[in-house]
């Protein structure tokens, strides 16, 4: 579960070229530890290869394009389910806590709703304790991957594969209420949120940038490989 969770989590980072090398070790990563059935290791197929052979900076317009611009696919949990209400800040307040109450906490600008933050905190939790943590927003990857599908986006699988890691079935009622508040996308209006903004060049993405998840992938793995020679 460990691993399969760790390779989710780096697939929906920012692309990079780190992360276009490690494809073939996120492969290995799903296939050796089984956590996900076959026909949902297959659906993340598509996406893995065009990670792999895909033109960097193409992937990253395509990337920003998603889950920059629209705000109905914003990788932030609580932006879907808070939206810009006070109770947003506070969840995001207690959720931090939350992760330092097991002993992490985060570096770098991601905040602790963002969904690769949020899955790589479960899988160092034990299986039982991932799923269940996993399982709390599975109405938000329903709708995630609902709208990602929708598009014909190949990262619509990734949430199919955390809904399946979870075994967890979105609540319809709940994904009938997200629908109903799914935020627009009108390009107008997103522009002008853009032009609200100071803009910063930095060494990583805002909304993804690099956060460890492949280096851990590789950590853990080196880790396993050393067990089984002892």
């Amino acid at each position: 579960m460990k691993m399969t969770l760790r390779a989710l989590a780096a697939l929906l980072a920012y692309p990079s070229a780190e992360l276009q090398a490690a494809i073939p070790e996120i492969r290995e990563a799903l296939a050796t530890e089984g956590a996900l059935p076959r026909g949902v290791r297959g659906g993340l197929d598509p996406l893995l290869d065009r990670l792999e052979a895909g033109d960097l900076l193409d992937l990253q317009a395509a990337y920003s394009e998603l889950f920059d611009r629209s705000r109905s696919l914003a990788l932030h949990l609580f932006e879907h389910v808070h939206g810009d209400s006070r109770e947003r800040g506070q969840a995001i307040i207690d959720l931090g806590q939350q992760y330092a109450q097991h002993g992490f906490l985060l570096e770098g600008p991601e905040l602790p709703d963002f969904v690769p933050v949020f899955v790589e905190f479960a899988s160092c939790l034990p299986s039982h304790e991932a799923r269940e943590h996993l399982s709390q927003p599975a109405h938000v990857f329903g709708a995630l991957e609902e709208r990602l599908s929708s598009r014909g986006s190949d990262y619509a699988a990734v949430f199919g594969a955390l809904l399946a890691a979870a075994k967890a079935r979105p609540d319809r009622r709940a994904l009938a209420e997200l629908a109903a508040k799914e935020p627009s996308d009108d390009p107008s209006r997103i522009d002008e949120e853009w032009e609200e903004r100071q803009v910063t060049f930095t060494g990583s993405h805002e909304m993804g940038g690099p956060t460890g998840i492949v280096a851990r992938i590789r950590a853990a793995a080196k880790g396993t490989s050393s067990a089984r020679k002892t």
